[in-house]
């Protein structure tokens, strides 16, 4: 008999994708590329909607190709039945997050509990699931395994197959990292697990996989990937507060440094933002935590980069104390609210820290412009006004904060700023993206000690 993953290359069976989100919607889209027949899953029935009418307007091209063309051809199924899907595939790709609660850092897996009980509801001999979710270290073999053969009545291994390959997609050009960029990582329950996703992701990707001996490996693999950036972006956070309080600048150093093959510095910001390297840090150090052990710089970097946008607003303060600012009479805009450039993906970003910190600070309007994100209820929530037009947002700003690197920003002249907003704002540069095209004395850059800094800062 033809095993789960021949039968799926046959179109004898599909594949089902539970989570609708930016991951599944990606690896939905590179399987319909393969000729593969999907269903896509998700509790959320506007979402389903707004992706069968075309409505749901994904960043990447190719995957809004791939889906519209998978509607349109029969390939993709949206469905809010995960246990009819679970009945109607042979293999099963989950990508719902597990997700925390921001305050006091603790995740919850109730969101994959539940696909895995639909799943076990629905499961058959021979299928095979694969976890590509994010995860604590040891939960596909401690919370997935179980769940799904009490669920089912069967045994992993001997029934059902399970494995855990974790996604490892930038956004605006995931389809690209799956089939092209990057091997994928794989990893079994046992022998014939890992045989079956190797078999699978092997005709996936062009640069094959990477078999690691453990589910547990696999999924700490993934987070140590998150945790390496968000230590190094901490470092490059931390260096480029001291070359300004040193009076030089951070980015002439960076150059100069990463000529040297062993030195990679990464560039600064306001922080760290999206649903991903926040919260890898604390899924390792929770799960260390239980058995005594204290991830001592993982914590640290972490501290740094939560703590940069109340370092921006510093910035801000000695702003308004030295040129006698009144914030109740002052507009301040922020220019971008996703979390990283070119993308509308607004979770965890620093602009709704800052944001916030401007209200306590006494500021009244308050302004974002983002050409991606359309609507953010965050920001409706605190009275701010959302626009994608650039030069209406500008109009009469007396401070102005450049906080995500969109393309459109990179072309920006500082002469453009002064010009929409009709006066001379302040500008505050926290990723030094703006041309300095004239000679402007009110500008302020993240990591370079000018001479405007100096003034207010007292350096």
């Amino acid at each position: 008999m033809e095993d789960c993953v021949s039968r799926v290359f046959n179109n004898l069976c599909s594949i089902a994708v539970y989570g609708a989100g930016y991951v599944g919607l990606s690896l939905a889209s590179v399987y319909l590329r393969k000729g593969l027949s999907v269903i896509l899953i998700d509790i959320d029935e506007n979402r389903l909607e707004d992706i069968r009418s075309g409505r749901y307007m994904y960043v990447e091209r190719e995957v809004r190709e791939a889906i519209n063309n998978g509607l349109r051809n029969g390939k993709l199924k949206l469905t809010s039945n995960g246990v009819e899907a679970s009945r109607g595939s042979c293999i099963k790709v989950v990508t719902v997050p597990v997700y925390m609660d921001w305050i006091n850092k603790r995740y919850s897996f109730k969101a994959l509990i539940n696909v895995a009980e639909t799943i076990g509801r629905g499961i058959k001999k021979g299928d095979l699931v694969i976890i590509e979710s994010s995860v604590p270290p040891g939960t596909t073999r401690e919370i997935v395994k179980p769940i799904i053969e009490e669920t089912s009545g069967l045994r992993c291994e001997d029934d059902f197959y399970l494995a855990y390959s974790p996604e490892r997609i930038y956004i605006g050009r995931a389809v690209k990292d799956i089939e092209v960029n990057y091997p994928k990582i794989v990893s079994g329950i046992g022998s014939k697990s890992l045989e079956l996703v190797s078999k699978f992701y092997e005709r996936i990707a062009e640069k094959g996989v990477i078999r690691l001996s453990d589910t547990t490996a696999a999924e700490f693999e993934k987070l140590a990937e998150g945790i390496y950036r968000d230590v190094n972006i901490a470092l490059a956070n931390e260096l480029a507060l001291v070359a300004m309080e040193l009076g030089i600048d951070f980015y002439e150093v960076r150059k100069a440094a990463n000529s040297q093959p062993y030195c990679h510095l990464h560039l600064p910001g306001p922080g760290v933002g999206g649903y991903c390297i926040p919260l890898y840090p604390y899924f390792a150090m929770n799960k260390l935590m239980e058995k005594g052990y204290m991830m001592d710089l993982t914590r640290l970097g972490r501290m740094i980069n939560e703590s940069m946008p109340l370092k921006i607003i510093k910035i801000i303060d000695n702003i308004v104390h030295s040129m006698k600012i009144k914030p109740s009479n002052s507009k301040v805009v922020v220019l971008g609210d996703a979390y990283r450039g070119d993308i509308d993906d607004t979770r965890l970003t620093p602009t709704h820290d800052i944001v916030s910190l401007l209200r306590s600070r006494g500021f009244r309007e308050i302004a974002v412009h983002d050409p991606f994100v359309k609507k953010d209820s965050f920001l409706e929530e605190l009275g701010v006004k959302l626009s994608n037009d650039l030069g209406s947002v500008l109009r009469g700003a007396d401070l102005v904060l450049v906080a995500t690197r969109h393309s459109m920003y990179r072309e920006l002249k500082i002469s453009d700023i002064v010009r929409y907003c009709g006066r001379e704002p302040v500008i505050i540069d926290t990723i030094a993206y703006l041309e300095n095209d004239i000679e402007y004395d009110k500008y302020v850059v993240l990591g370079r000690s000018t001479g405007f800094y100096k003034r207010i800062s007292g350096v």
